[in-house]
């Protein structure tokens, strides 16, 4: 494999990292351009054993050796990119304690009704998770791991969700990004997806602070053969709008405790509803 080794931050194959914007990267104008970054080599061997495209690898003079590995897997043709470490953190903006990035084409998510109607077809029994306004890409990518985790069949993502394929995102997910299909939902929100889920006999489940709010482990949140467990923002929660059109469920706490994290609640949300557990 050729590596290409770069002097020059003017390097106009350092664009991907170094120039263009978030807005930029994602190209809304031709979404089948699109490209993501991918930060760490395990975040990039799953995208990659997912069929992701790889466009380029931008690594560290001094991590070479170490990713012999990933190297190994890198495909012919897609460019290996190697700076100074001393160039790095200007080509990232931050210290790359990883040492490695990579430029690879972004996928285009289902519609909702694809993604619903496709897992209604291959499963009895379908776990969903709706996000609503989540704008912290940490919380993102740690909820997409969790369910990955623990049997979350897919996720859908409000029109103001944070973009899950950020870069941030895709390294906190450790690349479960790309194993957990998902969809952003379409059309009047929540409006439209409530009818697809209705359509589809999904029962609605809010985790929620409200008066009457089951106990997560109450039997009776189990028996549904088709669930979506809608999550909300981190600062307001879910809209009256959601919590209006479902059952609402708690995590019961101690010692004063009202509320978890997003990224921590719905770890437990999942592990409760959605994993299979052992007979």
């Amino acid at each position: 494999m050729e590596c290409m080794h770069i002097e020059d931050l003017d390097d106009p194959r350092l664009d991907p990292y170094l120039r263009l914007t978030n807005h930029q990267l994602r190209n809304a104008l031709e979404p089948e351009n699109g490209i993501l970054i991918c930060e760490s080599a395990i975040a990039i061997e799953v995208a990659l054993k997912e069929g992701i495209e790889p466009l380029s690898l931008l690594i560290e003079e001094g991590q070479l050796a170490g990713e012999s590995h990933l190297l190994s897997i890198w495909p012919e043709g897609a460019p290996v990119l190697v700076v100074p470490n001393r160039m790095a953190e200007k080509v990232t903006g931050y210290r790359m304690n990883r040492g490695i990035l990579a430029a690879m084409r972004r996928p285009i998510p289902p519609s909702a009704e694809e993604l619903i109607s496709r897992l209604c077809s291959e499963k009895e029994r379908v776990r969903l998770a709706v996000l609503e306004g989540l704008v912290d890409v940490s919380n993102v990518g740690a909820l997409f791991r969790s369910a990955a985790a623990l049997d979350v069949d897919g996720l859908i993502v409000s029109p103001d969700c944070a973009d899950p394929l950020s870069r941030r995102a895709v390294r906190v997910s450790m690349g479960t990004i790309f194993q957990v299909p998902w969809a952003k939902a379409e059309g009047v929100w929540p409006d439209t997806l409530f009818a697809l889920l209705d359509s589809r006999g999904f029962s609605s489940i809010s985790l929620a602070l409200t008066a009457d709010a089951l106990p997560i482990s109450d039997p009776c949140l189990k028996e549904p053969a088709r669930e979506a467990l809608f999550f909300g923002s981190e600062g307001y929660g879910l809209s009256e709008a959601v919590l209006g059109r479902t059952r609402h469920a708690i995590i019961p706490m101690s010692h004063g405790v009202d509320s978890l994290n997003v990224a921590a609640s719905s770890a437990v949300a999942f592990w409760e509803l959605c994993a299979k557990q052992p007979a």
